[in-house]
C-alpha cells in the first residue's frame, strides 16, 4: 500500500512524504521496472549508487514469487533436445504421445490374421455346402425341402464318378489337396493353436503337395499295384497290403518331408537331417493304421474309388504326418537360435577377457 500511495503521489507531483529505507528501497525498484519517475533527488541517487543497485530486479521479483531453482542437469537437457539450427527435436513431445508399443501391433497383426483366416474358412465353407446342396438347382422347381435333402447326397456321388471318367487325374489331384490341406488344419489344432489363428503357409504348403503329387501319383501306384498283383487269390490282398506299407510307404513318405522342406527353403542337409529322424517312427507309427484300412482299400473298394476312401482315412494320417514335420522344424530351429545365442556369449565372454 505504501508503494502504490507514492506512485500516486509521484504521478501527481505531490511531494512525496518521508520513507523509511526499506521503503525507500522497494520504491526505487518499483519506480526503475515501471519506468515512472523523470528526476531522482539526491537522497535516492545515493541509493542508486550503492553496490546493490545490480539486484534491484532479482529483489523485486523473488520479494513477491518464489523463484524455483534450476538445475544444471536440466539445461544440459533442454540444449541436448535442440537441434543444430536450435529447433526443437521431435522426441521432447514423444512422452505426449500415446505409447504403441510391441505388444499392441503383435496384437493388431493377430487380429488381422484371425480375421483373414476367418474369412478364408467361411468363404469356402459356404462355397463347398453351397455346391453340395444346389447340385439339383436346375431341377428344384415343384421339390421340397425334404425332396432337396434327400437326392442331394445321391446326385452329388453321380456327380463325382462322371468327373472321374471325364479327367480322373484331375479329379483325384482336387481331392487329395484339399484333404491335405484340412489334415494339416487340423493338425494344428491339434498342436493348440486357436481355430482361427492356424499358419496359412503351413495349410497351403501341405495342401499344394497334396494337389501336385500325392493325388497324381496314387492313381498311377493303384494302376501299378493292381498289374504287380493280378491275382484273385486269397493271399493278394495281404501282399498288397505289406507292400503298400513297405515300399510304397517309404517312398511317400520321404516325398512328402522332402517337398515340405524344400517349400520351407530348407538346405538339403536339413532336409536330409529331419528324414533321418523320422523315417522309422514314421514307418512305425503307420503300421498301427493303415493295415486295417488297405484290407478295405484292397479288398472292398474299386480301383476307381480307391484314392477317395483312402483320402478320408488320409485326414487322421495327415495330422500325423504334418505334426511331426513340423516338430521336428521347430525343433530344429529354436536348436540353432539356442547355438547362436551361446556363440555370442562365448564370443563376447573371449572379448571381455581380453
Amino acid at each position: 500500500m505504501a508503494i502504490l500511495n507514492t506512485v500516486i503521489f509521484h504521478r501527481h507531483g505531490l511531494p512525496l512524504p518521508p520513507l523509511t529505507k526499506s521503503q525507500a528501497s522497494t520504491f526505487t525498484q518499483v519506480l526503475l521496472s515501471t519506468k515512472l519517475f523523470t528526476k531522482l533527488d539526491p537522497e535516492t541517487s545515493r541509493i542508486f549508487s550503492t553496490r546493490k543497485t545490480r539486484n534491484w530486479v532479482l529483489g523485486a521479483i523473488t520479494e513477491d514469487q518464489e523463484v524455483v531453482p534450476v538445475k544444471a542437469n536440466d539445461c544440459k537437457d533442454e540444449e541436448n533436445n535442440l537441434s543444430s539450427n536450435g529447433s526443437e527435436k521431435v522426441e521432447a513431445f514423444s512422452t505426449f504421445l500415446p505409447p504403441f508399443g510391441d505388444g499392441e501391433e503383435e496384437d493388431l497383426d493377430r487380429l488381422t490374421s484371425r480375421a483373414i483366416n476367418a474369412a478364408i474358412v467361411l468363404g469356402f465353407g459356404t462355397l463347398a455346402i453351397t455346391k453340395l446342396f444346389t447340385i439339383d438347382y436346375d431341377y428344384w422347381h415343384g421339390w421340397t425341402l425334404y425332396e432337396v435333402l434327400r437326392y442331394a447326397p445321391e446326385h452329388n456321388w453321380i456327380a463325382y464318378e462322371q468327373a472321374l471318367k471325364a479327367n480322373p487325374v484331375l479329379a483325384k489331384m482336387i481331392i487329395s489337396g484339399v484333404v491335405y490341406a484340412i489334415g494339416d488344419w487340423i493338425a494344428q489344432c491339434y498342436e493348440g493353436k486357436p481355430l482361427f489363428e492356424i499358419e496359412r503357409t503351413r495349410v497351403l504348403r501341405s495342401g499344394l503337395v497334396g494337389f501336385t503329387l500325392h493325388g497324381s501319383l496314387s492313381h498311377y501306384y493303384y494302376q501299378f499295384c493292381e498289374a504287380l498283383f493280378p491275382f484273385k487269390d486269397w493271399w493278394v490282398v495281404p501282399a498288397k497290403v505289406a507292400f503298400d506299407q513297405t515300399v510304397w510307404a517309404a517312398v511317400w513318405n520321404s516325398i512328402y518331408y522332402v517337398v515340405l522342406g524344400l517349400l520351407r527353403f530348407e538346405s538339403p542337409t536339413s532336409i536330409l537331417t529331419e528324414l533321418k529322424s523320422t523315417f522309422w517312427p514314421l514307418m512305425t507309427a503307420g503300421w498301427k493304421l493303415w493295415p486295417f484300412a488297405h484290407l478295405i482299400t484292397y479288398g472292398m473298394i474299386p480301383i476307381e474309388q480307391r484314392l477317395l476312401w483312402v483320402d478320408c482315412v488320409e485326414l487322421i494320417w495327415v495330422t500325423i504326418l504334418s505334426t511331426y514335420s513340423n516338430e521336428k522344424s521347430e525343433s530344429r530351429i529354436s536348436e540353432a537360435s539356442v547355438e547362436v545365442n551361446s556363440d555370442c556369449s562365448s564370443n563376447k565372454s573371449n572379448g571381455a577377457k581380453d
